[in-house]
């Protein structure tokens, strides 16, 4: 336009006015008609006649997503963009808004774009019915056979004139000597016997006699002996009814004995017992009789076995696991009570709750010694109880039979007292997802037995169901997680289910949120500020330490979604229960199962008034105890459980 204005001032100034006018005039007209061709002959229709037929999709599908109005947080929805970008709390990639449903459609459905679902990262996987795996590991000691124990108490009075294991720890065999004493009360039975041998050798008096003596502990070769002699001895030497190691000694040279006084105890170490301690979680995985792989620290790089011979009938209020008792041949003595024990059970789990291990398919076991398995029917050979079949301890009978449906735990939204899933809708146009509340089995590693509410075959959304969710409350639709009407379109006003869920959740009791242990490492510097942050009554930190652990926890997944309600929580309240207690109670699984991995002396603390005396744990690297669970009011309530390096 300038370079035309120039030529024509340049050409037409000398022309009179009027002329000059009407020339400008129809220039003018003619370029603006060219400028209107030239934006006709680029439309979109234009364009969309002209580009190939084989183009990408994918960006036509981008470029509609761009349209959207509005822009939110799948895990903050509360965040309303009018463009694309990153959440300014937690970083992530936002999704628009909205997601395109059809007005008749269920209102607890979710129908969306394949763009938006691909900004969403929606994945997910088959329900199939299979045998899982789960591996259970268990912590403990190792300690005496109980079964295994004596002591060697006097039997009549008598004086120790000398002793042959004067200390602890000496190991000695049946037979072999202990102490010399001297009794009256023995020179006078050994008379006895001899006087009644010599007047009938079969006769009662002489029988009597002779059990006498045994019952004094006397061993059958000490007694024929006196007979052989034909004397009674004044003095006489107490030998060790059974072989092992001297672990108390109660006598001294000099001393007199009266009736039932005890001298030793001796424990046959030829057997141990590992006494382990599971979770309630774990007890579904476990049996009597079941194979037990253990090390430790004494023989790194060596594995141990063992078989499960007690579970407690009951749980421990104190530390709320269950004690299971695993019997440990030692033959070679390598083993020593009171060494630390880390422990894995492998289950396989078949319908029904029954465990599968072909060992004892058909096979028949001792309800008291579970080394003893024999292929029919019969008596053990240790204590003579009759034999059990297997599959009345609650093994499968071998055969494969159906298996049970499984799900990947990522599927799982769990709110306290329902777990949902989201089920992918078959069929349908677009992307649509139907939320289901389900009924849980056992857990095995990162799977789930569904005991109902599923069917094999369906499609289950194992990423990306919360932002489903989500998603669902911004639009004011009923969601799986906030399923009330009135509580629909606010459950997630602050980033986290509503006040009444988390109550729920608190007052049903938790499960720990899984944490792989590299992850773990990495979250334990904060995770320790946090701790001191609600022990010191301090939101703001608390917060602050919570935000940290965001860049730990890549932003997807079970963890993300608690630190990201942490982050969200408007008190010390809501941050401490549940979600300081979930994350503990991760983070001490974690810590567990790969200690190696963590600094030494990490402490696991309890306070037993939590939650109405339910109690609850955390940890803390080093003493005084601080509680973060109430603060100030009770800041030193609780006791160190015990120290994860022990």
């Amino acid at each position: 336009m300038p370079y035309v204005l120039s030529v024509v001032t340049h050409h037409f100034l000398p022309m009179n006015k009027k002329r000059f006018s009407i020339l400008f005039a129809a220039l003018l007209a003619v370029f603006l008609l060219g400028l209107g061709v030239g934006r006709l002959s680029h439309s979109p229709k234009a364009d969309a006649s002209a580009r190939p037929s084989g183009a990408d999709t994918a960006s036509t599908a981008q470029t509609g997503s761009e349209k959207s109005s509005t822009w939110t947080c799948s895990m903050h929805p509360q965040i309303q963009q009018p463009e694309r970008g990153d959440c300014p709390i937690c970083g992530m990639d936002l999704i628009p808004q909205d997601s395109g449903g059809d007005d008749d459609e269920d209102p607890r459905a979710m129908s969306m774009s394949e763009a938006a679902r691909a900004l969403a990262d929606i994945r997910t996987t088959e329900v199939l019915r299979e045998h899982p795996e789960a591996k259970i590991r268990l912590v403990g000691k190792l300690d005496y056979d109980e079964t295994r124990e004596q002591s060697l108490t006097a039997r009549f009075p008598a004086r120790i004139d000398e002793l042959f294991v004067n200390f602890t720890g000496i190991r000695v065999r049946k037979g072999e000597h202990l102490a010399e004493v001297y009794s009256p009360d023995l020179l006078a039975a050994q008379r006895e016997l001899l006087t009644a041998h010599r007047s009938d050798p079969d006769g009662a008096l002489a029988r009597a006699a002779r059990e006498k003596l045994r019952l004094w502990d006397l061993l059958p070769e000490q007694i024929d002996a006196i007979i052989e002699s034909g004397k009674a001895k004044d003095h006489f030497v107490l030998k060790a009814p059974i072989g092992g190691v001297v672990v108390d000694k109660r006598v001294k040279e000099g001393d007199y004995l009266e009736t039932g006084d005890s001298l030793f105890r001796i424990v046959d170490l030829s057997v141990l017992w590992a006494n382990l301690h599971a979770y309630e979680s774990d007890l579904p995985w476990l049996r009597y009789g079941q194979d037990v792989r253990f090390t430790v620290e004494a023989h790194p790089g060596e594995s141990f076995q063992g078989r499960i011979a007690f579970i407690e009938p009951e749980v421990d209020r104190s530390t709320r696991t269950t004690p299971v008792r695993v019997n440990v041949p030692n033959v070679d003595g390598r083993l020593k009570p009171g060494m630390f024990v880390r422990a894995v059970v492998k289950a396989r789990l078949a319908e029904e709750g029954k465990v599968m291990a072909p060992d004892f398919a058909g096979k028949w076991i001792s309800p008291m010694h579970p080394e003893v398995v024999k292929d029919h029917p019969g008596q053990c050979d240790v204590c003579g109880m009759d034999l059990v079949p297997a599959e009345k301890l609650g093994y499968a009978d071998g055969s494969e039979g159906t298996a049970p449906l499984v799900i990947p735990s990522s599927a799982v939204l769990r709110t306290g007292q329902r777990a949902v899933v989201y089920v992918e809708q078959p069929g349908t146009e677009r992307p649509t997802y139907l939320g289901r509340e389900i009924t849980l089995g056992p857990r095995a590693g990162d799977r789930f037995v569904v005991a109902a509410g599923l069917a094999e075959g369906d499609r289950v959304v194992t990423n990306g169901a919360f932002k489903i969710d989500s998603a669902l409350q911004i639009q004011a639709r009923p969601s799986m997680m906030n399923p009330g009407e009135e509580e629909a379109g606010h459950g997630h006003e602050h980033g986290t289910m509503g006040s009444e869920s988390v109550d729920t959740a608190s007052a049903g009791g938790l499960d720990g949120v899984e944490i792989p242990a590299d992850t773990a490492a990495g979250l334990l510097e904060p995770y320790l500020a946090l701790q001191d942050a609600l022990a010191s009554d301090d939101l703001k930190e608390a917060k602050e330490q919570a935000k940290a652990m965001m860049a730990v926890t890549g932003h997807s997944g079970d963890l993300a979604k608690l630190v990201h309600e942490m982050m969200a929580a408007d008190s010390l309240a809501s941050l401490r229960l549940p979600h300081f207690e979930t994350l503990s109670m991760g983070m001490i699984a974690a810590v567990k199962d790969r200690p190696k991995a963590f600094p030494d002396g990490l402490m696991v603390m309890h306070c037993p008034m939590v939650e109405d005396d339910r109690g609850a744990d955390w940890l803390q690297a080093a003493e005084p105890l601080r509680n973060p669970y109430y603060g100030d009011s009770m800041l030193y309530c609780g006791y160190v459980k015990h120290k994860l390096d022990d």
